[in-house]
């Protein structure tokens, strides 16, 4: 059986990557890394006109209602440009909640909004994942109380998604009283991230499923995160051998030496399988749910590895001039350091993973 995108995945992968070449160049990238805001107003509008902003809300509501594959297509390009948008939680992770939990009030409030680009909802998951001490967001049944890590999309959010310790999820609305929001500074300057804390906050949570929910969110932003790594790393891969094609030492192109020839080499051998592995994960979100979640979690954990080794080898590759700002390779290279960590490090999915096959039993 031959697996590859669909011809309307290839002409929006395409056409994503025209956009980004036309409106996220990597002086705008600097600038908006460096400046207050760390998102593009002009690449986020740009792309909404493409219909970015519905594409995983259902029809129903204004949306596209199309699949995680489509969203795994789109990530890769976005990380290519290592683009400033939110992405993964306003535009994948909240549609899929609201469609599959939320109420018919919920549905029909935010999904409309999140479609046409009126509104920003950002996902707060990591204690579901692990948490830190003294973190983590408890239900008396109607308040919020706790503490909540690496909201992700944080800048601009109208509302947040909130996972509580039990699993369930937790509309709160930006203005709540006694929620608090800190903006959070991490090694990925193209994303923003941050910090909330409740106190007796009012929460519209979503249906009771157990956590059922909560579970399907990460096996979809693990996915999304591992196809993000591939399009940095393949942007990675792509300067690394441009650079050894032009740099001279000793007389001589360095891609001529048999070592750069390797590193090079190496680094495209263990990226480009990482590709199917990804498809597939993003396959079977949606097709074989029965597998989706240790696909998900054998592609998040596959490519943090592999593109740890890329991000390293490729500065590697540029020699001294790879750790300046003037290439800004950094941007790529901590772009594959935050997918790596965010949702679980790799020896945490691993042992997700172990569990799920009975290899090992919970803690």
């Amino acid at each position: 059986m031959d697996f590859g995108l669909s011809q309307d995945q290839q002409m929006l992968r395409e056409a994503i990557a025209r956009c980004l070449a036309d409106t996220c160049p990597l002086d705008h990238v600097r600038e908006c890394a460096e400046g207050e805001a760390s998102y593009s107003e002009k690449v986020q509008s740009a792309l909404s006109e493409l219909g970015l902003t519905g594409m995983m809300v259902p029809q129903g509501y204004g949306g596209h209602g199309m699949t995680l594959l489509d969203a795994a297509v789109v990530a890769e390009q976005l990380a290519y440009a290592v683009a400033p948008v939110p992405f993964l939680a306003n535009h994948v992770l909240a549609p899929i909640a609201l469609a599959q939990a939320g109420s018919d009030a919920q549905q029909a409030e935010w999904l409309p909004k999140i479609a046409s680009g009126k509104a920003r909802i950002a996902v707060a998951l990591a204690e579901t994942v692990e948490a830190r001490s003294g973190a983590g967001v408890t239900c008396d049944g109607e308040k919020l109380n706790g503490t909540a890590l690496f909201a992700l999309d944080f800048a601009g959010a109208d509302a947040f998604l909130v996972a509580d310790t039990g699993g369930r999820l937790h509309i709160v609305r930006a203005d709540a009283a006694g929620l608090e929001k800190i903006p959070l500074t991490t090694i990925d300057r193209t994303r923003s991230v941050g910090e909330l804390r409740f106190e007796q906050v009012e929460t519209e949570p979503l249906a009771d499923d157990g956590g059922a929910t909560a579970s399907r969110l990460r096996d979809a932003g693990r996915v999304v995160l591992a196809a993000d790594s591939i399009g940095a790393g393949q942007a990675m891969i792509e300067k690394a051998v441009d650079y050894a094609g032009q740099r001279e030492q000793f007389g001589r192109i360095i891609g001529s030496f048999q070592a750069v020839k390797h590193m090079c080499a190496e680094m495209a051998a263990r990226h480009e399988p990482c590709r199917s592995l990804v498809w597939y994960a993003a396959h079977a979100f949606d097709a074989a749910p029965g597998e989706a979640m240790l696909a998900a979690c054998h592609a998040k954990s596959h490519t943090g590895e592999v593109h740890r080794f890329v991000a390293r080898t490729s500065t590697e590759v540029h020699g001294g001039m790879g750790f300046t700002d003037l290439l800004g390779l950094h941007y790529w290279f901590k772009r594959i350091g935050f997918d790596r960590q965010i949702l679980g490090g790799p020896e945490v999915v691993r042992a997700e993973a172990a569990v799920q096959q009975g290899w090992t039993r919970a803690a």
